[in-house]
């Protein structure tokens, strides 16, 4: 593709992440304490090709397919949680339009994976509100929709070129259905108000984004579904997204054993150090194997509500035991880990986020219930 900047194509995405990691390292303790967004390590992401690493070869871009995708989050959330974190949404949103372009041969998605190759553009997604029951109001006006919502948990939102969202609209019977679109971040109509001031996942920039009558023309709708029910574009948007996601807190967690292992080979072993150290590795094994078979699920290219299913099995149990490892490698590093200076504690704050995303615990529980009883799930979420 002529004019636009070089493909990934000689190192994948995760050899040049790991040349990155030195500088993303030494930035992720200045970032966490100012509560300032990634900006700069965006920047170096951008420099070194990775906005693009997952649009197809043939479209100009890197061709990473999710299982590379997530080694690459993986590996850059040992350095910074916040940057893997907030990058994993970006790379999510290019990574369900380039499946359905591979698998499904879904031509209305070239456009958008071309120019995030050629402009390598930032894609933001908001999963705090656009998730199954949707969230904002669209009314029908001539020609398209005035929007008017507020998206939480939008990450990167400072950096961002499209919000990939969506709003609930109210036919005259009185049946919603929710639209989707991108949203230009450089409308007047939309601004991001600063409200990121949190636990842990600090850099991130996760800020409310507001659409205050927001025109969005016909021909910016990419589906349109139901309101309150799981869509087959949904599911093709769980299946990928959330092994990318969890890929950066298995990688926090990773890098949380290290610490913790470094700090408690200073003294001498004892009998419970052992005990903890082998708790923790068992426990960090249990989310490495969750996450293995989240990947293998998207491998079978056939989203469902089994591959849904699947999937958030395995979301709860690398948030269950990559939380739990933590917390072990901070009872393993004794006081030391007590101290900033070390990096645990900025890890088991940053952690906590895990427990946050959809499905969280009750919703996912049911879901898996009602699919090994055979009942319907099309409204649990």
């Amino acid at each position: 593709m002529s004019g636009g900047p070089a493909a990934v194509s000689i190192a994948s995405p995760a050899a040049i992440v790991r040349e990155l990691l030195p500088t993303l390292a030494e930035r992720a303790e200045h970032f966490d304490e100012t509560d300032r967004f990634v900006a700069e390590n965006y920047a170096l992401l951008k420099e070194a090709g990775l906005v693009e690493a997952g649009v197809p070869t043939e479209l100009g871009g890197g061709g990473a397919d999710v299982a590379e995708l997530a080694e690459m989050l993986r590996i850059m959330a040992h350095a910074c949680g916040s940057t893997a974190l907030a990058f994993s949404m970006h790379t999510h949103q290019v990574a369900i339009p380039a499946w359905r372009w591979r698998h499904q041969n879904v031509a209305a998605v070239e456009p958008l994976l071309k120019r995030v190759a050629s402009e390598r553009l930032i894609l933001l997604s908001s999963g705090g509100s656009d998730w199954i029951g949707g969230s904002g109001t669209a009314v029908k006006t001539d020609g398209g929709y005035r929007v008017t919502a507020r998206k939480v948990f939008t990450s990167g939102a400072e950096a961002g070129d499209l919000l990939m969202t969506g709003a609930v609209c109210e036919d005259e019977y009185g049946v919603l259905s929710v639209i989707h679109f991108g949203a230009p971040m450089q409308a007047s109509e939309v601004r991001v108000v600063n409200t990121w001031r949190t636990l842990g996942m600090r850099g991130t920039g996760s800020q409310d984004v507001v659409f205050e009558e927001l025109f969005v023309p016909d021909k910016s709708i990419s589906f349109v579904r139901k309101a309150g029910e799981w869509h087959p574009v949904f599911q093709i948007i769980a299946t990928i997204a959330f092994p990318l996601i969890y890929a950066a807190y298995l990688g926090v967690a990773e890098s949380a054993r290290d610490i913790a292992v470094q700090l408690a080979k200073r003294k001498e072993p004892t009998s419970y150090s052992l005990d903890l150290a082998g708790r923790m590795d068992t426990s960090l094994r249990a989310a490495q194997l969750a996450h293995r078979w989240m990947l293998e699920t998207v491998a079978r290219n056939a989203p469902s509500a089994e591959t849904v299913n699947e999937v958030m099995i395995g979301r709860s149990l690398v948030a269950e035991h990559a939380i739990r490892t933590v917390e072990l490698a901070m009872e393993l590093s004794g006081g030391a880990g007590f101290y900033r200076r070390n990096g645990l504690e900025r890890r088991f704050r940053d952690i906590q986020g895990a427990r946050f995303h959809p499905l969280q615990a009750g919703p996912q529980a049911r879901y898996a219930g009602a699919m090994a009883l055979g009942q319907p799930v099309t409204q649990i979420y």
